[in-house]
């Protein structure tokens, strides 16, 4: 198989071979817990469970795998509730639930001995990725009825894949990175948690909000909704001296002493939002929505620890017309992103949450906003360092869950340093117009 950018989805044809299919539990016995979510948990339901690549080269699959499920049975006795199952309790407001007859986590093994790492390494795409990342389009929602985490294990010509898909709906990137370095540590021999994990949720938001069944999304129904355009994917990885000329060139002109520089997310992000609003040909008087997924643990009253553990994050939603962004320097646009981003404090989410407890609404993952581009993940994720005993990753990707026209992922760069590589996903057209972009892809 050869996976390379320019080849149909037809032609990408992946065989694969189901060696066995077990579960992990923790190591120790932990009785039985219960976890309310909370007002930040909730809107995830009604997306798809986050999915996660990460392949490395290695000859010996049987010990890979051996290693990996140990290391698994000890992290989980910290991160127990990966290993748990949506519920809800009497009144019906939902929880993460464990206890020890619960299956555990979902391991499945497969080989795919014709794919090796370079084919994956050279995938622009996504549509590949399906075959070796479980849970494609499955609902949060469906974490009643499976684990909260799910793993495959993939045989290749010459290593091994991981593909993960967790369930939105009890943990965000933070939380899921933390998990996946300390696993990681764990199979190396490291001591499994470096700080205790911060597990109650309330202390973030202590409010019992009861969702009215007809909010739910049905899982069934999917089938039945009408085909979304296709879209593209590609990657784009920015060097570290692309970085530094675009966050030098967004600060060009910022007033000394006057307004706060632009950090490398804003100016990235503007470079992103202002190429993707030209490769769509749009109108000058429609409007552009820019929507980033905050991290607020820092930013809550009072904070809490870096080792909380479930979602704390929201989505900014902040846009302009594309004629005033393109028309303007990319400053302009810049101090748009900057002045959501600081807004969005103490008050400010408190003063979200209290809106959404009082009418609560379940989106989908593609309620962005018109000619949206929404970024997610983050550079700051140490996803290179997750080393398990047998080196460094050679790639790390999202899956193809909970893509929609304007979806951007942010990773940090394989060369090192302060290169980012930047996951895009839009509408065919648009993308080729992108790939096209001289001052997008050599600023």
């Amino acid at each position: 198989m050869a996976a390379h950018q320019g080849k149909t989805k037809d032609e990408m044809v992946v065989s694969l071979k189901t060696i066995k299919k077990t579960h992990v539990k923790p190591r120790k016995k932990l009785g039985r817990s219960e976890c309310q979510l909370v007002t930040f948990d909730l809107p995830y339901l009604a997306f798809f469970y986050n999915q996660k690549l990460m392949f490395y080269k290695g000859g010996d699959f049987e010990g890979m795998v051996a290693k990996l499920k140990d290391g698994l049975e000890l992290v989980l006795e910290e991160f127990y509730q990966l290993a748990g199952k949506l519920g809800k309790d009497e009144e019906g407001v939902f929880r993460v639930e464990y206890d020890d007859n619960m299956d555990g986590v979902e391991v499945v093994e497969v080989a795919a001995e014709a794919v090796s790492v370079e084919d994956l390494a050279s995938e622009e795409g996504t549509s590949i990725f399906k075959d070796f990342i479980p849970y494609n389009g499955i609902l949060n929602l469906e974490g009643l009825h499976r684990p909260l985490l799910a793993i495959q294990l993939t045989k290749l010509k010459d290593g091994l894949a991981i593909g993960c898909a967790f369930n939105h709906a009890v943990l965000d990137g933070n939380s899921t990175w933390h998990f996946m370095n300390t696993w990681a540590q764990a199979c190396g021999g490291s001591p499994a948690v470096s700080a205790p994990l911060f597990l109650d949720r309330t202390k973030s938001r202590n409010t019992r909000v009861k969702l009215d069944p007809s909010l739910l999304p049905n899982p069934s129904a999917l089938s039945s909704e009408p085909p979304e355009p296709p879209l593209r994917e590609r990657v784009f990885r920015f060097s570290e001296s692309s970085i530094d000329k675009i966050k030098s060139m967004v600060n060009a002109s910022t007033p000394s002493g006057g307004s706060m520089p632009f950090s490398t997310f804003q100016a990235l992000s503007v470079h992103i939002w202002r190429h993707v609003t030209k490769a769509r040909c749009l109108k000058p008087e429609d409007v552009t929505i820019f929507t980033v997924f905050v991290d607020c643990r820092k930013r809550v009253d009072p904070p809490v620890p870096e080792t909380y553990f479930g979602n704390l994050i929201q989505a900014i939603f902040t846009g302009t017309a594309a004629g005033l962004l393109l028309a303007h320097p990319p400053e302009f646009g810049a101090a748009i992103i900057q002045k959501a981003i600081l807004a969005h404090d103490a008050k400010a989410i408190d003063e979200r949450n209290k809106m959404w407890e009082s009418q609560p609404k379940i989106f989908k993952y593609k309620d962005a906003g018109p000619n949206c581009v929404a970024v997610g993940s983050s550079p700051r994720f140490k996803v290179y360092e997750v080393d398990f005993g047998w080196g460094r990753p050679e790639g790390v990707r999202s899956g193809t869950n909970n893509r929609f026209d304007g979806m951007v992922y942010l990773y940090q760069g394989k060369s090192g340093g302060r290169s980012i590589d930047v996951e895009i996903s839009l509408e065919a057209g648009a993308l080729e117009k992108l790939q096209m972009d001289r001052e997008f892809l050599e600023p």
